[in-house]
């Protein structure tokens, strides 16, 4: 192992090895035999150019399915919606969340999916993303097969919250949990592998697009095809807002017999941080934010608007046939590259707490599929419906602001259905209760005033 590190300069990470316990070692030791470092070493020389995605063959989308509008729009989502709910019944479709990240950013040492998101119960985003297909099964009278994709920081705490909590619902037999893979950061300017602590690499999840590997090499795959499942729901941890499993989406990337299909929202603002869909070339694409300069995001396009702006909810459907072709043919998703801040060992062994990003963190994203579908659909939808997103401590996307979309939402759904909510009242619906406005519209039981917060859950205020 030392000379395979040194030909490629990183020797350093067993300079101590021989203080390390016989446990310390072994771990180290299968951390780095996971790793490739002829690429890591590539990956590293090519960061120090801007890899660009955009060049002047970007286009807007031309085969956008926009929102409904006209009485022929409605039909026309009227009828995905029963093709979905039909796919469903069937047993073709599971749902696959993304659930790798931990809750630093807004402040706490636990898995974000674990953040009491609940406006008025407190829930997490877990319970509140697995009862949206639960509330499914239960309407449709199918067990619709759930993974949950995690973290070597996220997956145990995952596992044992899903299993105090009954699994939210769902058939425990259906739910499989898989983990992604890591890649090592590196020190900016040398390239050089960073240590977390004595014997441990500084490691992080490889990006959204490692669930192609985690997919395969877990054999989620060959359990879905036991199930007969043909096509993944993806969506992530961070919206509660997410239509999980959502028929209307499922119907129309039926419809358009699509193998990846993709949901977007009109941007808040030109710099909002969301991938946004184009066509590079003919060819439907995202390009990231990170890749965009200010001039290029505020790039108004030739019909009006932004051409950037469109923006990515990353919810998606994915074939499994799309899945495994890829890992069939190797096609691993590139790797994208971030400048971070990561703490480090130094030379002494002295823990650094760096100020200024000083590492390159390689991760890949997952709507790099797109480009390998034979075909690919992107449909609109309803930013205050669908999409609110959990990223920040604090100002936009915070909890102050997530749960606010929460109960705008649900007070609409609730006014609009005919009941009076008093000024200032705080107001959330369990999935279990109602899955959108027409379910709570058909609800014989519900209230006729409600003046003070509320939760209605399955049973009830």
């Amino acid at each position: 192992m030392r000379r395979r590190l040194a030909a490629f300069g990183q020797d350093h990470v067993l300079q101590d090895a021989e203080e390390l316990t016989p446990g310390d070692l072994r771990r180290l030791l299968r951390d780095l035999l996971a790793i490739d470092l002829e690429r890591l070493q590539r990956l590293w020389q090519t960061s120090a150019a801007r890899l660009r995605t955009v060049g002047p063959g970007v286009s807007p989308l031309r085969n956008l399915v926009a929102r409904p509008h006209t009485s022929a729009d409605f039909q026309r989502f009227d009828r995905a919606r029963r093709g979905g709910e039909e796919w469903l019944r069937q047993g073709r479709v599971a749902a696959l969340l993304v659930a790798g990240g931990e809750g630093t950013r807004l402040g706490v040492n636990y898995p974000k999916g674990a953040f009491p998101i609940g406006p008025v119960s407190g829930r997490s985003l877990y319970q509140i993303l697995a009862e949206r297909v639960t509330a499914l099964c239960q309407r449709l009278g199918v067990a619709i097969p759930y993974l949950v994709m995690t973290s070597d920081a996220t997956d145990l705490e995952t596992r044992d919250l899903f299993e105090r909590h009954n699994y939210f619902g769902l058939e425990p037999a259906r739910v499989r949990f898989l983990r992604q893979g890591t890649m090592p950061a590196v020190d900016r300017e040398t390239g050089k592998m960073l240590m977390a602590g004595p014997g441990a690499l500084a490691l992080s999840p490889d990006g959204h697009g490692g669930v192609i590997d985690a997919l395969t090499h877990s054999g989620s795959v060959d359990f879905l095809r036991q199930l007969g499942v043909e096509h993944l729901y993806y969506h992530q941890v961070d919206n509660p807002l997410a239509r999980v499993c959502d028929p209307e989406f499922l119907g129309l990337h039926r419809e358009f017999e699509s193998e990846a299909s993709t949901k977007v929202v009109s941007k808040l603002h030109p710099t909002e941080k969301m991938g946004a869909l184009v066509e590079i070339n003919g060819q439907i694409q995202i390009v990231e934010y990170s890749d965009l300069t200010p001039s290029e995001a505020a790039q108004p396009g030739p019909h009006g608007g932004l051409l950037y702006g469109l923006g990515n909810t990353a919810m998606h459907v994915f074939s499994l046939e799309l899945i495994e072709r890829l890992s069939a043919s190797g096609g691993r998703l590139p790797f994208h590259c971030s400048h971070k801040v990561v703490p480090h060992l130094d030379e002494s062994g002295q823990l650094v707490q760096p100020s200024t990003p000083n590492a390159i963190k390689f991760e890949r994203f997952v709507f790099d599929i797109l480009p390998a579908a034979r075909n690919a659909l992107v449909v609109e939808t309803d930013r205050a419906e669908e999409f609110c997103p959990l990223k920040n401590q604090s100002g936009e996307f915070s909890p102050e602001h997530v749960r606010a979309a929460m109960v705008d939402l649900h007070r609409r759904w609730l006014e609009q259905s005919g009941t009076r909510v008093a000024p200032g009242v705080r107001v959330e619906i369990s999935p279990l209760r109602a899955l959108d406005l027409a379910d709570l519209a058909n609800d014989p039981h519900r209230p006729e005033v409600i003046d003070t917060d509320t939760f209605l859950g399955p049973e009830g205020p």
